[in-house]
C-alpha cells in the first residue's frame, strides 16, 4: 500500500500536473506549428524550387511490383522535419527570452523601503524634553 501511496504523492505534485500541462499545451502548439509550415510556409518555398514538394522528394532504391511496394529513400520528409524543427525551436527561443527579460524588468523594479516605524511614546516624550530643554 506504501507504493501506491508514494505514487499518488508523486503524481499530485504540482511539477507533475505542470507537466502535463505543458505537453497537451505543446501539443497544440505542434499542431499549429506543422500547420504553418505546411499550409503557409512550404508552398511559396516549393514554388520558389520550380514547384517542388519537399514531402516528395524521393530516390527510389528498388522498384516496386503489383504485389511490394517500392523501396524509397525519403529525404524530402527529412528536410521538412528539419524545416519543422527549426521553426518550433525558434519560436520556443522567443518565448524564453521574452520571458525572462519579463524577469528581468521584474527584478529591476525597485522596491519600496518602509516607513520608518511610528515613534514610541517614550521616545516622543524625549523628544519634547530635549526641545525644551534646548529653549
Amino acid at each position: 500500500m506504501g507504493v501506491l501511496k508514494d505514487f499518488k504523492e508523486f503524481a499530485m505534485r504540482g511539477n507533475v500536473i505542470d507537466l502535463a500541462v505543458a505537453v497537451v499545451i505543446g501539443g497544440a502548439f505542434g499542431k499549429i506549428v506543422a500547420s504553418f509550415v505546411n499550409d503557409i510556409l512550404m508552398p511559396p518555398l516549393g514554388l520558389l524550387m520550380g514547384g517542388v514538394d519537399f514531402k516528395d522528394l524521393k530516390t527510389v532504391l528498388k522498384e516496386g511490383t503489383e504485389a511490394i511496394p517500392a523501396v524509397t529513400w525519403n529525404y524530402g520528409m527529412f528536410i521538412q522535419n528539419i524545416i519543422d524543427f527549426l521553426i518550433i525551436a525558434f519560436a520556443i527561443f522567443m518565448v524564453v527570452r521574452a520571458i525572462a527579460r519579463m524577469q528581468q524588468l521584474k527584478k529591476q523594479e525597485p522596491v519600496p523601503e518602509p516607513a520608518p516605524p511610528e515613534p514610541s511614546n517614550e521616545e516622543k516624550l524625549l523628544t519634547e524634553i530635549r526641545d525644551l530643554l534646548k529653549k
